[in-house]
C-alpha cells in the first residue's frame, strides 16, 4: 500500500491521504474545491467548483501514476441535485471514458462546498 501526496491537490483537512495504491487500483480521497495555492475555496458556482474539483483529482491522480482515463468508478456528491445539469456538463469534459458513477444529494459538504468526487483509477501500465 502506497500514500500518495502532490502539492498540485490540497492538503489533506483530516486524518487521511489524498490517495492510496493498492493492487494497481487508486483509490482517491473525497476532492472538493480548494485551490490548492491559496489552500482556499475561490469558486462559488457550482460549473467552477466541479472544474476545481476534477483538476484537483487530475493531480491526485497523475501523482499516483495514473489519470483521468483510467477511472472506472467515481462517487460524487452534491449539495443540491437542481446543479445536476451544471455539474454534469462539466464533469462530462473530463471523464470522457465514461467510468461507472454513482451520485447522490447530501446535506452538507465540508468548507460548505457545493461538489465533492472521489475516483478509483487502474495505475497507468
Amino acid at each position: 500500500m502506497n500514500v500518495i501526496y502532490t502539492k498540485n491537490a490540497p492538503d489533506a483537512i483530516g486524518p487521511y491521504s489524498q490517495a492510496i495504491v493498492t493492487n494497481g487500483l487508486v483509490f482517491t480521497s473525497g476532492q472538493i474545491a480548494i485551490n490548492p495555492e491559496s489552500g482556499a475555496v475561490e469558486a462559488q458556482t457550482i460549473t467552477e467548483q466541479t472544474e476545481q474539483v476534477c483538476k484537483n483529482i487530475k493531480a491526485v491522480l497523475e501523482a499516483a501514476g495514473s489519470s483521468l482515463e483510467n477511472v472506472v468508478k467515481t462517487v460524487c456528491f452534491l449539495k443540491d441535485m437542481s446543479d445536476f445539469a451544471a455539474f454534469n456538463e462539466v464533469y462530462g469534459k473530463y471523464f470522457t471514458s465514461k467510468p461507472a458513477r454513482s451520485c447522490v444529494a447530501v446535506k452538507e459538504l465540508p468548507k460548505n462546498v457545493l461538489v465533492e468526487i472521489d475516483t478509483v483509477a487502474e495505475v497507468s501500465k
